[in-house]
């Protein structure tokens, strides 16, 4: 059967991948280096704050990709996978948090003028707990997701 998922080989990674999870690996590191240039322009500078509403925008369009596109057949094929069910399960629920969390940054520092350091504090966590969700969900999540479509 002809999967509609065009795979594409990854050089770097020395695999096949979807189009879909290149995609989404790309958005990943724009995202992180967006929110790297808003930290080094610093959020009250101009330039810095229009940078902080374009990852906010791109974080948001990200996540909806995700459930539109990524969610959805993993979960149709985790109903005969117990293992890709858990797996999915522990995904949503830490993203559920991660996703809370980032939403209340964006939306704090979109309408308030911070402190330097409320605002590096606040940042680093943010970075660093995106940073680590998005190399689990390159090793895991996305693998999986090519294992379905290959």
């Amino acid at each position: 059967m002809y999967s509609l998922i065009k795979l594409n080989y990854n050089t770097a990674k020395g695999d096949m991948m979807s189009d879909l999870i290149t995609e989404l690996e790309r958005e990943h590191k724009t995202l992180l280096e967006t929110l790297q240039n808003v930290r080094t322009l610093g959020i009250t500078s101009k330039e810095g704050k229009t940078m902080f509403l374009s990852a906010k925008n791109a974080f948001l369009a990200h996540l909806k990709k995700e459930d539109e596109r990524l969610y959805p057949p993993m979960i149709k094929a985790s109903e005969s996978n117990i293992g890709l069910r858990n797996m999915l399960d522990t995904f949503a629920s830490n993203m559920d948090e991660i996703s809370s969390n980032a939403l209340d940054f964006f939306n704090k520092y979109s309408i308030e003028n911070a402190s330097g350091l409320e605002f590096a504090r606040d940042f680093g966590s943010l970075f660093a707990t995106l940073g680590s969700r998005i190399r689990k969900e390159e090793l895991k999540l996305h693998k999986e997701f090519d294992k379905l479509h290959s």
